[in-house]
């Protein structure tokens, strides 16, 4: 059973999530030749300020520009 850990920024839409889930789903079942119901996908929503790039929030880097 593949299972697909995602972790992105929060305050995408829950449709959007959705669309991304079915297609990385697809993509794992194609490239690994599984049963589309067998594969997992967790997604994770983290908080603007508790995710950093380059040592900056994103928070930071959203009200810098």
């Amino acid at each position: 059973m593949p299972l697909a850990q995602i972790s992105i920024a929060a305050g995408r839409s829950p449709e959007a999530i959705t669309r991304m889930a079915k297609a990385v789903s697809a993509a794992i079942a194609e490239s690994l030749d599984a049963p589309l119901e067998t594969v997992r996908v967790l997604v994770t929503e983290v908080s603007a300020d508790r995710w950093f790039a380059g040592g900056d929030s994103l928070r930071d880097r959203q009200t810098r520009t």
